[in-house]
């Protein structure tokens, strides 16, 4: 038997920081997307890791951060066009929602202020300086995150998580992305579905758990062309997915962004998903990502 993992890059306008014209859509949607993503996962008792980028955790921030290796220009937009609205870099209630929650979410980490790890330019200081941000907001909030998401998926400096506490990561999806032919292909002949992925854990005892789904990228002319002869095709790879973790081993990886909710169709896939979880959970159990860790590397000496 596998099981199922739900994963959020909990972001909202950090996701768009470096981008020269952000989406105006998914901006606008983040926190109303994050908060009905919560209320959804309460309805269908479905625990997820959500990796909050530590930032949002400030009660004020001034905007600066002139120790930051990285430099100024990164929070510029927090300085600047962000500057009258808190409400786009901080989010402390919205994590308060999460912990106070009759779910048991996973509350990680997704870098302090969005910084791909994984990019060229992004130095071993810059990266430390994301993480060591990142886990004294935790330390100070008192959340115990052992769970880590690359922004982006962009995997670097890997080598530094176990020094900030950290025991988990998505790793990359095991399987290159495909065509629009190739996914209508997928969908149309019946027999394509999400990789169910397997935890490994190397010497350190960090685990590396690979994405299988992200439940967003089937949009547009994919979508549109493929959905009157099957309906959602994501929600049908997603039930696929299930069925195969339900007869053998491994985990399906599902991950998404509350931004990614910007209307009533896109609403209705995430709620279709967590719907074909909750109804197969007998024979899928629903982990998060701590609780996959858990069984992959020793206890923790308290």
């Amino acid at each position: 038997m596998g099981s199922v993992v739900l994963s959020v890059d909990a972001e909202l306008a950090w996701g768009f920081v470096d981008h020269g014209e952000p989406p105006s859509d998914r901006v606008k949607s983040g926190r109303e997307g994050w908060q009905r993503l919560r209320r959804l996962c309460e309805e269908y008792d479905v625990p997820a890791t959500w990796a909050v980028v530590a930032h949002l955790l400030h009660e004020d921030c001034e905007g600066r951060h002139a120790d930051h290796p990285i430099g100024p220009g990164w929070f510029a937009r927090e300085r600047g066009e962000w500057a009258e609205r808190p409400d786009l870099t901080r989010g402390p209630e919205l994590v308060e929602e999460l912990r106070a929650s009759p779910v048991d979410h996973d509350i990680g980490c997704h870098t302090y202020a969005h910084v791909e790890l994984g990019a060229p330019g992004t130095t071993r200081a810059m990266a430390a300086a994301e993480l060591e941000r990142s886990r004294a907001l935790m330390d100070e909030w008192g959340i115990d995150g052992r769970s880590f998401v690359f922004p982006r998926n962009n995997v670097g400096h890997v080598d530094l998580l176990s020094d900030y506490g950290f025991e988990v990561y998505r790793g990359r999806r095991p399987v290159e992305r495909r065509s629009l032919p190739e996914k209508l292909r997928t969908v149309a002949v019946g027999e394509g579905r999400p990789p169910l992925v397997q935890p490994t854990a190397g010497d350190d005892g960090l685990v590396n758990l690979p994405a299988s789904l992200f439940l967003y990228s089937f949009e547009g002319l994919a979508l549109r062309a493929s959905k009157p002869f099957v309906g959602d095709p994501v929600v049908e790879l997603v039930e696929r997915g299930l069925d195969a973790a339900a007869e053998g081993e491994g985990v399906l990886h599902l991950w998404l962004h509350p931004n990614n909710l910007v209307d009533d169709a896109a609403v209705e896939r995430i709620e279709a998903v967590l719907r074909a979880v909750d109804e197969r959970r007998d024979a899928v159990p629903v982990e998060t990502m701590a609780e996959v860790a858990a069984r992959r590397r020793p206890q923790r000496v308290q």
